[in-house]
């Protein structure tokens, strides 16, 4: 069951049909780096799906923090995380009007609005 602060994050984005490969090859080996800004921001059980038949990624996380709107800032504002995205966005394409990248003022991955949750637990 989640914590009571944990927040589940559900994003997308297209992936340009050309990129595919290479795009899961990155994957393969995330920099440690932009792992650690990950974790020292909160963020856990990460998965980043991809939907061939729409080029579509499906990126679910949660974060654990108090705080994020400041710890997501704080992981925009690490330069390795930068360089990482700068990579990453060039094989992407956002769904939303006038996004020029992660980490900037028009989000670059479009958040989707969770409709369901079953979390098990006993039946007791």
């Amino acid at each position: 069951m989640s914590a009571p602060h944990t927040k589940r994050i559900c994003q997308i984005i297209k992936l340009k049909p050309e990129c595919v490969d290479e795009y899961k090859e990155v994957h393969r080996n995330v920099w440690p780096v932009v792992l650690d800004a990950l974790r020292r921001y909160h963020v856990v059980d990460y998965s980043i799906n991809h939907y061939p038949p729409l080029n579509l990624l499906i990126a679910n996380f949660k974060y654990t923090g108090n705080d994020f709107e400041k710890d997501m800032k704080a992981i925009g504002d690490d330069e390795e995380t930068q360089r990482w995205w700068k990579l990453t966005d060039s094989m992407q394409e956002s769904f939303n009007d006038g996004a020029s990248g992660s980490g900037k003022e028009i989000p670059w991955w479009t958040d989707v609005q969770e409709v369901f949750r079953f979390e098990g637990g006993s039946s007791a």
